[in-house]
This record gives structure tokens, sequence and C-alpha cells, in this order.
């Protein structure tokens, strides 16, 4: 079965006109997108855009073998002309199936929102599952109550990345699904942004106009399993590291802060940190990292290394300087060792947090700067035993490795 994405982009595309936003500024070339649109095997046209004979042409097809076209969310503005020859769009019912002459079955899947989800299966038997803009599924069955897995996935992968994680919970996605992101909108980050983002996801982006081979080997991306993130206060790493997570599900949050009675403000904080967190992830207070690690289980999100330092030079008792010279250096050397080794033989994927301190400011007291120096040594620790290495400044995230 052949994919053609005749448009890519949010229904309005990409630039949005008169927009003087960065993102449609520098969306030229191949990161100019047009509403989505998929033509498949030629016989199939899911959505009808503007402009989407044109757009056919450019790839190199025609819409004259349409049998079907099928529209899957509500339509803004004024009403699309449909090209002469080209049958009138319609849709399916909430779980109807509907069969073409060509082989060719179309299953509607109910969503989480206006709209319709439609299952293609080929004459061969490969299924491609496509999901209108802002849309998740409802529920995830092969139509008979059975699991299916499809060969690809075309959503809105950065609008509801946890309806990419509802699917993968369902085992919708699995690990050789191709996941093609669409609906691409001035949203999105811009240039090699977009491409890490969706990587992240275990996702890609194509140019409009591509054609695919739905059941055929693809590079799916990889996703690093074991991923630091490094910013200063306010940066944005923590919402960078989330959003690293946000594809999957049940997410172990693993907050090393735990509660602080009376300080109003902290549980401010931790209510903020809350509320962002999809509802499918579970969380654990606590500074007990090993054992987490040597468990095996869904992906942990660590937040932060900085406050599991804080808490481990406490009960060595590293501020007290003839603690310190007598053992507490030593215990403190012991327990990161212990750490990184953990995160070097551990089988989840983690995404941790951690300040970065070390740009410069040398703190007033000797604790500080002992707090400032030990915490250098265990982000380097840590990164070392990681594939990839992030450092966030004001909201940019900067690739240090992988």
């Amino acid at each position: 079965m052949e994919l053609t994405l005749l448009g890519t982009g949010a229904p309005g595309g990409l630039p949005l006109p008169d927009c003087p936003c960065a993102v449609c500024a520098s969306a030229l070339g191949d990161a100019a997108r047009a509403a989505t649109a998929l033509l498949v095997d030629g016989v199939l046209l899911l959505d009808l855009t503007p402009g989407a004979a044109f757009a056919a042409a450019r790839a190199g097809h025609s819409l004259g073998g349409v049998r079907q076209v099928l529209l899957s969310h509500p339509h803004d503005g004024p009403p699309v002309e449909v090209p002469a020859g080209l049958p009138q769009p319609g849709r399916v019912a909430d779980g109807r199936e509907l069969a073409l002459l060509t082989g060719h079955r179309v299953r509607a899947v109910a969503l989480d929102s206006p709209g319709t989800g439609y299952e293609v299966t080929g004459p061969d038997g490969e299924r491609l599952l496509y999901l209108p803009p802002g849309a998740a599924p409802a529920g995830l069955t092969d139509g008979n109550g059975g699991q299916v897995t499809y060969e690809m996935v075309v959503c809105d992968v950065l609008g509801r990345p946890d309806g990419l994680a509802r699917l993968r919970a369902a085992g919708g996605v699995g690990p050789t699904t191709d996941v093609i992101a669409v609906h691409i909108g001035h949203e999105a980050p811009p240039g090699g942004e977009l491409a890490r983002r969706l990587a992240a996801a275990g996702a890609r982006a194509v140019p409009d106009g591509s054609t695919l081979v739905i059941g055929a080997y693809e590079d799916v991306p990889d996703v690093p399993r074991r991923t630091l993130v490094l910013g200063g206060a306010r940066s944005g790493k923590s919402v960078e590291a989330e959003r690293r997570l946000e594809a999957f599900p049940d997410v172990l949050y693993v907050a090393t802060g735990g509660a602080r009675n009376g300080d109003t403000e902290w549980a401010q904080r931790v209510s903020l940190h809350r509320e962002r967190r999809p509802g499918s992830w579970r969380t654990a207070e606590t500074c007990d990292l090993v054992p987490l690690l040597a468990q095996d289980g869904p992906p942990l999100l660590i937040d932060c290394l900085s406050l599991w330092l804080t808490h481990v030079m406490d009960e060595v008792k590293a501020w007290d300087d003839a603690e310190w010279a007598g053992g507490g250096e030593r215990a403190l050397r012991d327990r990161v060792t212990g750490l990184a080794e953990a995160v070097r033989a551990t089988r989840r994927t983690v995404v941790a947090v951690s300040n970065e301190v070390g740009s410069g400011i040398v703190p007033a007291t000797a604790s500080g700067r002992r707090y400032r120096d030990e915490l250098g040594r265990l982000n380097t620790a840590f990164a070392a035993e990681c594939e990839h290495v992030l450092l966030v400044v004001a909201g940019q995230a900067l690739t240090l490795r992988g």
C-alpha cells in the first residue's frame, strides 16, 4: 500500500498568511506545508483540501483514479470546491466499515474530539491509521474486540502527544510502527528542532508530496534510552524533560524534592508540576534512585539530580568541615559512583533533570562552593552514562551529545 502526503500542515497551512511569527517567517521550501491530505494508492483520498489536484500533480499523481473521498474533521471557512470527476466527500460512521472495489477497507475510529479517524487496510493486509488534528482515539480494537498494531500511524504528534501515548498503551504503535507527524502549524518549533522533538517521540515529519510505502522497513527514529537535561533556573529544563516522554504511557515521575511542611511557595511549585504532567503518569517522591534504576518498568523521569545531591550531602553531613574530611567526601563520591553505575546498567528509559550552576559565579560560602563543585562532578558522571545530553537556555534545547 502506497501513501502520498499531498499536505502535512495544520488546517490553515504553514506559513499562515500575514503571520509575522518566527516559524511562519522561516517556513520556506520543504518547511512550507499545505493542509494535511492523504492519497492512498491513488484510489482513496482522506481529507479534501484546497489545491489537492495541483498538489497531487506536483507529486507525480492524478486524482483521476480516486474512488472515495472521506473527511476526517470539520472544516472552517468556505466550502472546498470538489474538482471535476472527484466523488463527493463523505464520512463513515464510527465503528462502521467501508469496502472499496479495489480491495481496500476503511473503518471509522471513534475519537475523543469532533471528527473521525480512519483505519485503512490494504489489499495485502497492511494497516494505516490516520487521525485528524487535535484528536486521539477514544478506544482501539480491530472492530472485533482484538488488538491491532499498525504499520503506519499518521497523526497530530505535536498537538496530541498523549494520543500517541494512548496508542502505545493499547499496542496500536509498536517498535516498528512508522509514526508520521502531520497537522504541523506555526506552533511547531522551526528548523532542526522539529525533527529533534519528533525523534524524542519516536516519530518523524516528511515534506509535502512525499510518497511512502506502508509496511516497508523504515528507519524509525531511535528514542534515546538515557537522557540528561541540564539548565539554569527557569530555563525550561523540566518542560523539555517532560516533553521527551509525553508520547509514552505509564511514565513514573520521580520527584526528589519531597514535601516541605509550611513552605507554601514550594507547594505551589509542586502543584504546577503536577498539573502539567499527563494524567496517566504516576509519581514517586523518593531519593532512593538506584533500586528504581535496577528494576524493569516504564520510563523514569527524575526531577531533579540537584535535589538528590542536597539530600545525599545532608545524609553524609557534607556541610560540616570535620565530617567532610573525616569520611563525608568519600561517602558522597561512593554514592555518586553508585548512581552512575546504576544508570549504566539500567534497562529502563530514563530522562533526568539537573541544574547547571557552574557558569562563573563563585558562591560566597565554603558550603556553597562545595555544593557547586559536587554538582558539577555529579552532572559529569551522569552525563557520561547517557546517550543524549541537552542544555536548555532560554527555553531552547541545545544538543551536547546524541
